[in-house]
């Protein structure tokens, strides 16, 4: 039984010798409590709460609550970034409180770039086939000059090689937007470095969305999406008219400042079609 915070602190301090008003416990656990005998509500007309047998309690906290020691057990669950294992200690039961286990973001790069993590300088340098992955992410740090490119498709991820004609005048890092749960931790990251931010999305109407819900409207004039010189070329011949005729404009045009991302509209509106960023990967 996992215990509201409040709650415990009312029971920490009935264990210390306080009596607390009746009216500020108010939980079914304080009322098995009082059946069990373990704690009495005494007063006439304000009725306070106060531990009659410390033992006891401390004996029904560790075998129906898996709570081996309250005042460990209050400050692990006011932890932001808690562990299973002060879980275990605290309550013997890793799951008494959703963690996540899991977090930072894949990365990838075609030229070795330092870093820092964890104070420790670091080149990434992936092998063709491997990734890296950032769990530490709050203490991962790259040169300002170094442009963060967001891949929102897997397959243009991987092959990021066969694209480097594209990203000739930058110095480019390359950030995955899969898997999707990790994406809070990716713009947490994003919004504390000053690096410069390149979206380089789908060229349909759920791209530019994406961008400008999960990544424009966090990092303002750092965010700019990619739009090759050729757009209106790849549009016209390989462009998908079904994607156009599906997809709606979940985005208040008038608000985009980005001239090369308005002229992508138009485009898209005047060929009637959508494109995939796959079709950038030269074979």
């Amino acid at each position: 039984m996992k215990i509201p915070i409040h709650i415990a602190e009312k029971l920490l301090q009935l264990l210390q010798g306080g009596t607390i008003p009746s009216s500020l416990a108010k939980h079914s656990l304080i009322d098995d409590l009082v059946l069990e005998g373990i704690i009495e509500r005494k007063g006439r007309i304000k009725k306070n709460l106060l531990l009659s047998d410390s033992q006891a309690l401390c004996t029904y906290l560790q075998n129906i609550c898996s709570i081996n020691d309250l005042q460990q057990y209050i400050q692990v669950t006011k932890l932001e970034n808690v562990l299973r294992s002060d879980l275990v200690t605290a309550t013997a039961d890793s799951k008494l409180i959703k963690v996540r286990t899991f977090k930072g973001f894949l990365i990838n790069c075609y030229s070795p770039i330092q870093v820092a993590l964890n104070g420790k300088l670091v080149t990434l340098n992936p092998i063709n086939g491997t990734f890296h992955f950032i769990y530490d992410f709050e203490n991962f740090n790259l040169p300002s000059h170094i442009t963060i490119v967001g891949i929102e498709n897997p397959e243009n991820f991987r092959h990021i090689d066969q694209q480097k004609y594209l990203f000739r005048d930058i110095e480019p890092l390359f950030i995955s937007r899969y898997p999707q749960n990790q994406s809070k931790d990716l713009i947490k990251w994003l919004q504390s470095i000053p690096n410069n931010y390149l979206h380089f999305g789908d060229f349909d109407f759920a791209g530019i969305g994406i961008y400008l819900s999960e990544y424009k409207r966090h990092l303002a004039d750092r965010a700019i999406f990619f739009v090759p010189e050729n757009i209106d070329r790849l549009i016209a011949n390989n462009g998908n008219k079904k994607r156009y005729d599906e997809q709606t404009i979940n985005f208040e045009v008038k608000s985009i400042e980005e001239d090369k991302l308005l002229q992508l509209i138009d485009t898209i509106h005047k060929y009637r079609k959508g494109l995939d960023q796959e079709i950038l990967i030269i074979q």
